[in-house]
Formats: C-alpha cells, structure tokens, sequence
C-alpha cells in the first residue's frame, strides 16, 4: 500500500490530503477546522466530538470497518455525551477506544487527520457549502492521482517490455541448444531471470514469495519504478555478458555491483545499505 500526500483547496482554505492506493484516504481535519477557527482549529474539533451525533456516526464507522474497535469505551463516551461538563479530544477517543479512522498528533508538525468519509462529516457539520466545495477539489485530487497511477502503470509495463525481449533472445541464442530438453530450457530461462532478481533485490523469486505468502503477483510485480528502471538496464546489461562468454557466477558479480551502483544514484542510503547486507549474508 502506498500512500502519496496532496492538497485540497476549498474557498481559499489548503487543506492537508493523505491519498492511499487501497481507497483508505486521510484529510486534515485541523486544516477544515480552520474555516470556522483560524487561531484554534483543535477547539472545533473537540467542540464536534461532544456532540451525540457525532460519536453515533464514529462508532458505526468504526463498528463497520475496525474489528478491534472497544465498544465498551465507547459506549461510556455516549453515555455521556451532550452533558455540560462533557468534553473529549481526538487523543482520548483514538486512545481510548482503538479508533483507526482517525489519527491525532501533538506538536509543530501535527494535527488531526481522519478518513475521508469522517473528514466528509465533519464538514458538513461546518457548513455544508464548505463540504461541496471540499468534495469537488478533492474529486480532482483523486483524479489527478488516477492519472499518475495510469502513467505509472504505462511505464512500468513499457520497461518490462523494452529489454525482455533483448534478454531472451541472447539467452535462446547462446546458452540453450536444440539438443537440451525442453523442461531444461524453461529452467535457464527461469535461472536467468533470478540472476537479476538476485542482483537487484537480494533474493530469488522462490525466496521472496516464501517471504511473502500472501502477496499478490511475484517480485517484479512488487517493484517501484525506480527498481524497474535498473532491472531493465540489468537485462539489457545481462544479455550483453551472456553474449561475451561470462560464466554465470561473473555475471551475477557484475550485475550486483552495477545495481548498488545505479541504486545509489537514484535511490535512499537506506535502500542501498539493504541492498548490500542482503549480499553480506549471501
């Protein structure tokens, strides 16, 4: 599941935007707020919580989609919300109740941030004017984040096109022999193809699926666009040793030292420090 940050604007107002790619979207609730309280938008907030509503519509929310929600802590906050003396913050419900549609933290950098479909509520107790406006920016959000994703989607697929067939075919013409069976071919084809997967991501693809049981597609599949660029310049790389006579072991040798080295280039300390202890434990 990735998650990408983005910005809402409704009537003049920024408001903070956690997209997700499972649909599992989180918007600034702080940030809404601020269209009735600038200066204390946490006020609002807690000011929303009181209300019976309120925490009716929140514990259904969470009765529907968290099957760890307490319900027991719930119910003390209905008992005794509407009551003067009653008040409750985002920190206290989350805390106490084990609440996953909202997420609240104290600092600078802070905030409150709640699903979409809660964040949709609470404007619509603000005003709902301010809710439309709030839903239509947020529409173009989505859409905007569609179109990357569909870019992305159009990439991924160009890269894995481009070299595979360049691969393949070097391995077809010198290391398989119209002699050697054909249960044996698949398996160079195979053994070829975690040659990279070993250079890039440390492990086979047998490997990786053990690692990851329940995940859906294999390893490549799991790559971000990044990997994908260096796995394509590692086939198109592959191909061009196998033609020069390297035994497999050199190649592998090779390949994993041009990986650290383009996933320097293009990638985190913290990716290439993984990327080389994987091949310290080898």
């Amino acid at each position: 599941m990735s998650k990408v940050s983005g910005t809402i604007t409704a009537k003049g107002l920024s408001i903070h935007a956690k997209l997700s790619s499972d649909g599992n979207d989180f918007i600034s609730l702080t940030d809404i707020a601020r269209y009735r309280d600038e200066t204390n938008p946490s006020y609002t907030i807690q000011n929303w919580l009181r209300n019976r509503n309120t925490l009716a519509f929140l514990g259904t929310w969470e009765s529907l989609h968290n099957p760890n929600f307490k319900r027991d802590e719930f119910n003390v906050f209905m008992a005794q919300a509407g009551l003067n003396a009653f008040s409750l913050r985002p920190q206290q419900w989350v805390e106490a109740t084990n609440a996953v549609g909202m997420t609240s933290r104290s600092g600078r950098y802070g905030g409150t941030y709640a699903h979409s479909d809660i964040a949709f509520e609470f404007a619509s107790w603000l005003s709902p004017e301010f809710k439309l406006y709030i839903i239509k920016d947020y529409q173009r959000l989505k859409k905007a984040e569609s179109d990357h994703l569909s870019l992305d989607w159009s990439a991924r697929r160009e890269l894995a096109k481009t070299n595979y067939r360049i691969h393949t075919d070097a391995i077809k013409e010198h290391l398989i022999t119209d002699t050697l069976p054909a249960r044996y071919t698949n398996a160079t084809y195979a053994s070829e193809a975690d040659i990279i997967n070993v250079a890039l991501f440390g492990l086979t693809a047998r490997e990786w699926r053990e690692q990851h049981p329940n995940a859906k597609g294999n390893i490549r599949d799991a790559a971000d666009l990044r990997q994908l660029i260096i796995l394509s310049n590692l086939e198109s790389l592959n191909a061009e040793f196998i033609k020069s006579g390297f035994t497999q072991t050199e190649r592998l040798k090779r390949l994993r030292d041009t990986a650290v080295s383009q996933m320097r280039s293009i990638a985190s300390t913290a990716s290439i420090t993984r990327l080389e202890n994987r091949f310290d434990k080898k």
